[in-house]
């Protein structure tokens, strides 16, 4: 079977680094590079934690930094989440490899026209996406799919009341990938609070002899502290390795085609993902929006592929 081309947009973020991991220990997906952004921290830190990632891995994918602040607001960062450098909760040397002299809106044109078909996959603000898209506008008939993180309908948002925090720091982009007619696959707050990080879940990474699961390990006992004060619950959702998961499992995972408009204009629901779910408008479906997850059939998986890594 020839591996999928995927190229990862991302701003990692505990969650980011572990869907690196997961798809860079998995052979039927083939990653031709790491993007960063602006997001979860400042870009610069993003790019970093990219490249600790990969490193981690012991694979080679090339990793450039793309835009530094949304297109068109000031920057919003989640540090208060994820820990200053965006990956606390373990500690990694500094990446020694160095990164793509490349912007990361040219990695993505570059890529995308070198490979038809080739799947996007942004695990954070759609900033690097939309600007491809807008500077090459070619390339949305070339990408296969768009498989992102982000949204919500009946769980509605965690950075506001209405807006989850990927959409919410740069609807405008948002906007423009889900107008693109790029075929949209969404993971939104509704699937990801289905896979929550359960104590005897972290502790399988933990147990792992290799280097890559304790350090998982490490990740989620951070991360999951700030959801676990927040909602009450005994784990946090594990957001972004639901991604990967769907391109390798996705009879884990149920949803609909329906269609997803995006809010730009009030400041009181910036940035919500407005979600057909019923079917009451006569808008035709622009994304698969995913609803629910067999949690411990994907931390299985999970599990098995951090296992392979050094």
């Amino acid at each position: 079977m020839t591996p999928r081309p995927i190229l990862i947009d991302t701003d990692p973020g505990q969650d980011d680094a572990v869907a690196i991991l997961l798809a860079l220990a998995s052979p039927e997906l083939d990653v031709r590079a790491i993007t960063a952004v602006s997001g979860n921290v400042p870009v610069a830190r993003t790019a970093r934690n990219a490249l600790q990632a990969v490193e981690l891995s012991g694979r080679a994918v090339p990793v450039a930094m793309g835009c530094d602040r949304p297109m068109r607001r000031a920057p919003a960062h989640a540090a208060h989440v994820h820990g200053d450098t965006g990956l606390d909760g373990a500690d990694l040397p500094e990446p020694t490899i160095p990164l793509d002299p490349r912007h990361g809106v040219d990695v993505i044109v570059e890529t995308a026209r070198a490979a038809d078909g080739l799947t996007l996959v942004p695990l954070g603000p759609l900033t690097n996406v939309a600007t491809a898209l807008r500077r090459a506008p070619d390339i949305a008939g070339r990408l296969g799919r768009i498989v992102l993180m982000g949204g919500a309908y009946f769980e509605v948002g965690n950075i506001t009341p209405a807006a989850e925090f990927n959409i919410w720091a740069d609807p405008e982009a948002a906007a423009i990938v889900f107008r693109s007619g790029v075929p949209l696959t969404v993971v939104p707050l509704d699937c990801t609070h289905k896979a929550l990080t359960l104590r005897h879940r972290i502790e399988r990474f933990r147990a792992m002899p290799n280097r890559a699961g304790p350090v998982v390990a490490g990740w989620l006992d951070f991360f999951e502290r700030f959801d676990r004060d927040k909602y009450g619950t005994d784990g946090g959702p594990l957001h972004d390795p639901l991604t990967i998961a769907w391109l390798l499992r996705p009879d884990l995972f149920t949803g609909r085609e329906i269609n997803v408009e995006i809010e730009t204009e009030s400041d009181l629901t910036r940035g919500m993902t407005v979600a057909d779910w019923w079917g009451v408008t006569d808008r035709p479906p622009n994304a698969l929006f995913l609803g629910d997850v067999d949690a411990d059939a994907f931390y299985d998986l999970l599990a098995e592929r951090i296992g392979r890594l050094p």
